[in-house]
């Protein structure tokens, strides 16, 4: 899904929901295909939860059952086949809806996901959060629902979690309690178990949407304005320093995608990231990730290792996934030594907040602790160009840009900054503030933008007036 706006997805492929936060209508929808139907009593639901576990246990003592390197499809198919052997051979005597739903149910579990095998299915759903077996929340449209899916124990849930883990190399368990990492799908998720997670284990998993997003998409979700695209297509190609800012969820990575759409196809870009969402459009792209310690301590990768290692890979554009230890040193370096066009996201809650963030990041690092505070901001005006701020809306769960703002250089010992577009919020619009000439000017005109640039900012400041 988008993180600036949703898309209608096809009627099947709607959760039903139970309760919404904040309060909404209930959709309309078929109960999960990988959960067995509500039935009419609790000694009906006790028997269906029997037979699951003895089904799974006779399916389980097949260990030859999927082959080495065989695709989801045919581990489904070969699942499926042995479960519908085992269930004409048990005696349990089902009504053939129940038998489907608890076929459907333990092959779920088996070769993937259990119950979150559906959600993880639809490209609408931004964001899946497990609160404990029995309470699986999900993000769509900007808007937090409870859904009526639940996983069978807590057990069920852990075994899930360890498998989601356990396919990208991580470990999770008491010694490692804690897991980000991400899916094969490209999925973000982050994992935490007891005794750190008080109440049972929790699962956070956040989607990213297939189709790879473009600057024109934002404006159709009402993210910014068509002006406002052109202002920061050119921003992309002319290789301007920037920052993105903005509250987890805003947007940030969605934004930093389009942005990196107006990059030369012959520019060679490294991206250094912690768990690797970002989903570059060019060609001539190396991705690189973070690693966490193993379990002798030993072994990690930092971030700053990453940017350090980059800056000795020839690249023209640095691109950070998120600022938020000492790298923050060596991406505005690579900013002020040649590297033009470097980005980064960080968060804060408005561009100077933004900044100031940049700041204590930068005295994170040894020897900077003590260095005085006009230096640190002398040396991020020499870098950085632009913020652009993101937000999601609290009373509509929209995600838009707020800012776009140019850095204006130093005056005593402070940071010099004007908004070139700021977001109106009585009208629900991303305004242009009159700057008919910003200072990366020169650099339009450098690439031949410099024509398409004054027409944007002439027609934003014309709205505006």
């Amino acid at each position: 899904m988008s993180l600036f706006g949703s898309r209608k997805a096809p009627a099947q492929a709607v959760t039903k929901v139970r309760e919404e936060v904040p309060a909404a209508p209930a959709q309309d929808a078929p109960r999960a295909a990988s959960e067995p139907r509500a039935v009419a009593s609790a000694e009906d639901r006790a028997r269906l939860d029997t037979v699951w576990t003895r089904w799974h246990g006779k399916l389980t003592q097949n260990s030859d059952l999927i082959a080495a390197g065989a695709t989801p499809e045919d581990a489904a198919g070969r699942v499926r086949e042995a479960l519908q052997q085992i269930a004409a051979n048990d005696q349990a005597n089902l009504p053939k809806v129940d038998r489907e739903k608890l076929i459907d149910s333990i092959t779920a579990e088996v070769v993937g996901f259990g119950p979150l095998e559906e959600l993880l299915a639809q490209d609408d759903i931004s964001e899946i959060m497990v609160n404990t077996a029995n309470a699986i929340y999900i993000e769509r449209g900007g808007r937090m629902v409870k859904t009526d899916l639940t996983f069978r124990s807590e057990e069920a849930l852990v075994r899930i979690c360890r498998k989601m883990a356990q396919a990208v190399g991580r470990t999770v368990d008491t010694q490692n309690p804690m897991c980000d990492a991400r899916l094969l799908d490209g999925s973000r998720i982050n994992i935490i178990v007891p005794p750190l997670a008080v109440d049972g284990t929790h699962l956070t998993i956040r989607k990213f949407k297939k189709d790879k997003l473009v600057l024109s998409d934002l404006v159709k979700f009402g993210a910014l304005t068509e002006e406002a695209a052109e202002v920061l297509r050119i921003i992309g190609r002319v290789r301007i320093n920037l920052i993105i800012s903005g509250g987890t969820g805003s947007g940030k990575t969605t934004l930093l995608n389009c942005l990196t759409g107006s990059i030369d196809q012959n520019e060679r870009v490294i991206t250094c990231e912690d768990t690797a969402e970002l989903q570059l459009q060019q060609p001539h792209v190396v991705r690189l990730e973070t690693r966490p310690a193993g379990s002798e301590g030993a072994g990690a990768v930092t971030m700053q290792d990453l940017v350090r290692n980059a800056l000795r890979m020839k690249p023209h554009r640095i691109i950070v996934g998120e600022v938020r230890d000492a790298a923050a040193i060596d991406l505005i370096q690579a900013m002020n030594t040649g590297h033009m066009g470097s980005m980064g996201t960080i968060h804060a809650n408005d561009p100077r907040g933004g900044l100031a963030r940049l700041e204590a990041l930068i005295r994170t690092g040894p020897g900077y602790q003590s260095l005085p505070s006009h230096i640190i901001r002398k040396d991020i005006c020499d870098s950085l160009d632009l913020v652009i701020q993101t937000q999601q809306l609290s009373t509509t769960g929209q995600r838009v840009i707020t800012h776009i703002t140019e850095i204006g250089g130093m005056e005593t010992d402070s940071i010099v900054t004007q908004d070139i577009f700021k977001y109106d919020f009585k009208a629900n619009v991303l305004k242009g503030m009159g700057v008919l000439r910003p200072r990366f000017m020169d650099r339009a005109a450098q690439y031949g933008e410099q024509d398409n640039l004054l027409r944007a900012l002439d027609l934003a400041s014309g709205d505006r007036l």
